[in-house]
């Protein structure tokens, strides 16, 4: 398991994708919801966090599961703007409001 705080120590700008699982692994949450995950994107929109469209290759990144590249697939099939992929950065602030999101519902 890799919190946001390790995950920003490895770079400060990451891909939603992998900040959604950090996250819903530190609220002890399933992150394989793709409806879930379309909550997260809409609410960090909500929040004013800047985030841009960033086209993510998971199945060609070094340390994927096959979970995770299933996941990336289903959000790619959908024609969604909620289900794309983007960079955030990890700011404290950041942090912050992704911690505050509501991983429960």
């Amino acid at each position: 398991m890799m919190t946001l705080d390790e995950l920003r120590k490895k770079v400060i700008y990451q891909n939603s994708l992998d900040v959604w699982i950090s996250a819903c692994e530190e609220s002890e949450i399933n992150w394989s919801e793709t409806e879930h995950y379309k909550k997260f994107i809409e609410y960090l929109q909500n929040q004013n966090i800047n985030m841009k469209k960033f086209p993510l290759c998971v199945s060609e990144s070094d340390n994927s599961s096959p979970e995770k590249v299933s996941f990336a697939e289903q959000l790619t099939e959908s024609k969604d703007p909620s289900h794309a992929t983007f960079t955030i950065k990890l700011s404290d602030s950041t942090i912050d409001t992704i911690r505050k999101f509501d991983f429960k519902n």
